[in-house]
């Protein structure tokens, strides 16, 4: 029985666990939105690498809260251990806690600021280090880098074979991915909305290095109509 309980108190722990993360990702991208990205945006950007960090920002904060849980829930269970716990993190839980709250606060501001939003002349620019935001026109961008990733080893959660990319680099040398994107205004696709921005880079003479190199990789994951529209972007020059 004391097995059948602590195996339910694990169970129950876990998915609670999930549901919290689940519910602190959705409260991210929330926060985002509220705080960041105006009604007049075409298209905001959840910046790369940050995007992969909400995995590591889940995954501590699962461990946390389940840790935490379960020992509440098997207390209440009766199914807590007889004999003392003289353990490392039990003796030093205070302090585990206070590097485990720092960490997750941390980690979540970096996160929520890591925006930058695209408006019809103007991009700005979010950071942990500039939380009010760069203001620049589309004639400020330096340059422009597009592609598609081609047949090589990449990180998980990272990039993959035929992905699209379109980097634009910043006067204060950031650089941003218009296709990791965090919203676009009225739902359209973001590659439509990448190709309108493209143009007017373009037209404003900003400098432009792509390639169809790897292009046909893009057929095995999209229709047409979005390779089609990918396909323009890396010949407008």
């Amino acid at each position: 029985m004391r097995k059948l309980l602590s195996t339910l108190a694990v169970l129950l722990s876990l998915i609670a666990a999930i549901a919290v993360t689940a519910g602190v990702f959705i409260g991210i991208v929330v926060i985002q939105e509220k705080l960041f990205v105006p009604g007049d945006h075409l298209m905001w950007i959840f910046k790369y690498p940050f995007s992969r960090f909400v995995l590591i920002y889940q995954l501590l904060l699962m461990v946390g809260v389940f840790y935490v849980l379960n020992k509440k829930m098997k207390r209440k269970l009766g199914v807590t251990p007889s004999h003392p716990n003289h353990s490392f993190l039990h003796k030093n839980r205070r302090l585990m806690l206070s590097i485990f709250i720092f960490l997750n606060l941390a980690l979540f501001y970096i996160l929520i600021s890591a925006v930058t939003v695209i408006k019809e002349d103007e991009i700005r620019n979010y950071s942990y280090l500039s939380p009010q935001g760069e203001d620049y026109r589309y004639e400020d961008v330096v340059k422009v880098e597009a592609g598609v990733y081609g047949d090589r080893f990449y990180l998980p959660f990272t990039h993959d074979q035929g992905d699209f990319y379109y980097v634009i680099e910043l006067p204060d040398g950031s650089k941003v991915d218009l296709t990791e994107v965090g919203g676009v205004k009225g739902q359209e696709d973001e590659r439509f909305v990448i190709e309108d921005i493209d143009r007017e880079l373009v037209d404003k003479g900003v400098p432009k290095d792509t390639s169809l190199r790897n292009f046909e990789y893009t057929k095995d994951h999209l229709a047409k109509k979005y390779t089609d529209s990918i396909h323009r972007i890396l010949e407008n020059k």
